[in-house]
């Protein structure tokens, strides 16, 4: 029997794929959790072979989990099952030690299939978005430009930018001018949209 823990945010999501996964004989959901904060201990508590993560979740992101668990929990596979299928997702998750990337819209069977690879040691990921990960080449902003640019994206000015991330103003609108050309885009709001699109924050 392979032991699943199942975070997503969204009840009623989490709810039909626990169940979905529930008629397969050979898994089982041992906890559900809404909160990405939540994991580590429920995967701890019920000995957990495989978690099965969201993206975005309150508490810390499927992301950030993957890559508590990689380190803490290195004998529990990952697996990103996501709403928000963009190459610079995929291939954030796979650095952050996931080995299953698979949208929320495929099929159960596909789904208990790569849960099943996971567990056996493999990789599992979605071809298309494989094929548009590797079209898309790797993500060109670096961490702080990406940092300045999603607090950008949450409306803050540049000067409350500066003070969020002790940088000064002018090495804020540096960062959004590097940001800018390397998305291609003619301002700010084209950059953070470029960059949203792809996954890059």
């Amino acid at each position: 029997m392979i032991r699943i823990v199942l975070a997503d945010d969204e009840h009623l999501v989490r709810g039909a794929i626990a169940a979905l996964l529930g008629l397969e004989e050979d898994l089982e959901v041992v906890a559900e959790v809404g909160r990405g904060d939540e994991v580590e201990a429920a995967v701890a508590g019920h000995g957990a072979d495989i978690a099965v993560l969201d993206i975005e979740m309150p508490g810390a992101t499927g992301l950030e989990v993957a890559a508590r668990l990689k380190e803490g929990a290195p004998g529990c596979g990952v697996l990103v099952l996501t709403s928000f299928g963009r190459p610079g997702y995929l291939r954030r998750a796979l650095d952050a030690g996931a080995r299953g990337f698979l949208a929320k819209d495929a099929p159960v069977d596909e789904l208990a299939g790569a849960i099943r690879k996971v567990h056996a040691g493999g990789r599992y990921i979605d071809t298309e978005l494989a094929a548009a990960a590797m079209t898309t080449g790797d993500n060109p902003l670096t961490p702080r430009e990406a940092e300045v640019l999603k607090a950008a994206a949450d409306g803050l000015s540049v000067s409350e930018i500066a003070r969020r991330i002790h940088l000064t103003e002018g090495t804020v609108r540096n960062y959004l001018s590097s940001s800018i050309t390397k998305t291609g885009a003619g301002n700010r709001l084209g950059a953070i949209r470029t960059a949203q699109e792809m996954g890059w924050l």
